[in-house]
């Protein structure tokens, strides 16, 4: 009979990796072969990685799917050193799947998601609803709340915003963003990009750019035409990056934060 961990909290591997047993029915797919069918995931925090990842234990796992991957990309997962391709229906993934190091993960396989990684597996699901890009975090809330505040955003000196009718939304470990009524945004400042992203709990965003000048990073406008629904007040509404331009609350200017998108944002090419 296989035991499987029970849901006892976050647990620490001497590899800096955490991760707690989840109790979540999660079925991950590669177009219409499903590669992974699991009631005992656990969840993995690797370092300095903002979201986490699913492991699954090898029994739930279609590891006749999986071939010792020919070029493998070691480094690219906290010690990882054992990975695999994924051959489905002769259409072969490399590098799909991996397993840790840590001997508390044993037995167990990770996989990336397409629209994360650009490759893997491209649906995934929770119980019945499908979920993208990466697990959502059950440490994480993430709260849009209609707000009165006066909120101004500068670029290089010029106010792009200025409303006091924002949707401030707060999410556990990023700075408050503020989502603010296209009337109230100098939209002729920037132009439309090309640029989406995914996110499982708002939903998927497109993104403008700054005409003014080099120094702005691109995409630094966002705004989500159809959010998920427990962030149904943010549609439509623009939001700017805290850490690349300069945000007065009532009054008060804000410090640019520091976050993980501080590192992102300075990758980007300029607008």
């Amino acid at each position: 009979m296989t035991t499987f961990p029970s849901a006892q909290g976050v647990r620490t591997t001497p590899e800096g990796l955490l991760w707690e047993p989840c109790e979540r029915w999660v079925r991950g797919r590669k177009g219409e072969v499903t590669v992974v069918d699991s009631r005992h995931p656990v969840l993995v925090w690797e370092p300095d990685v903002p979201v986490p990842l699913y492991a699954f234990p090898r029994a739930e796992v279609r590891e006749d799917l999986l071939r010792p991957a020919k070029n493998a990309r070691t480094g690219t997962h906290t010690g990882s050193r054992i990975f695999y391709d994924l051959d489905v229906e002769g259409e072969v993934l490399e590098n799909a799947a991996w397993t840790f190091p840590a001997a508390d993960l044993a037995g167990h396989i990770a996989f990336e998601w397409f629209r994360r990684a650009g490759r893997g597996l491209d649906h995934w699901y929770e119980e019945e609803e499908e979920i993208f890009v990466h697990p959502r975090d059950p440490h994480k809330r993430v709260d849009a709340l209609p707000s009165s505040r006066h909120v101004v955003v500068e670029i290089d000196g010029t106010v792009v915003a200025d409303t006091r009718h924002p949707v401030l939304l707060f999410e556990t470990g990023l700075p408050t963003r503020y989502y603010i009524p296209r009337e109230d945004v100098r939209l002729d400042l920037f132009e439309p990009t090309g640029h989406h992203t995914g996110c499982p709990y708002k939903g998927t965003a497109e993104y403008w750019s700054w005409r003014g000048g080099p120094d702005v990073p691109a995409n630094v406008v966002w705004s989500y035409p159809d959010p998920l629904p427990a962030v149904g007040p943010i549609r439509g509404l623009l939001a700017f990056y805290n850490e690349a331009t300069d945000i007065t609350v009532d009054g008060e200017r804000r410090e640019r934060p520091v976050t993980y998108f501080t590192g992102v944002l300075s990758q980007r090419p300029q607008s």
